[in-house]
């Protein structure tokens, strides 16, 4: 059994920033990824970035490249998203999510999301 748990998220200015938590437990040792994704109301789910469980390297979308760090704690077996520079647009519910095979675009578990929500 595996339980994702975000926590974070809220209210903020534009320009502003927030953490993003990720807490898991279960079968992490499975996990090859974790991914943070958004999806913002009448708009399709979105990869934000990703950070392979072991070795750190990451990805970002396009959109928030140099604004978002993702980051892990593997002892804590938390993964973290730092968002910088936040920008209306940025308004979504955040959903971390694990994949358990090294490739490809299957996330198998999911967390229940967290809001954020930037003011102009």
């Amino acid at each position: 059994q595996v339980q994702l748990v975000e926590s974070g998220g809220g209210l903020v200015q534009a320009g502003g920033s927030l953490r993003l938590s990720c807490a898991a437990s279960g079968r992490t040792f499975s996990f090859y990824a974790m991914g943070w994704f958004r999806q913002a109301p009448g708009k399709e789910r979105e990869l934000v970035g990703r950070i392979m469980w072991s070795g750190g390297s990451t990805y970002y979308a396009d959109s928030v490249k140099g604004r978002f760090t993702i980051s892990r704690d593997n002892v804590k077996n938390t993964v973290y998203l730092q968002m910088n520079s936040l920008k209306p647009e940025d308004t979504a519910v955040y959903y971390c999510a694990a994949r358990d095979t090294p490739y490809g675009p299957t996330y198998t578990y999911w967390g229940q999301g967290t809001q954020v929500t930037v003011s102009s």
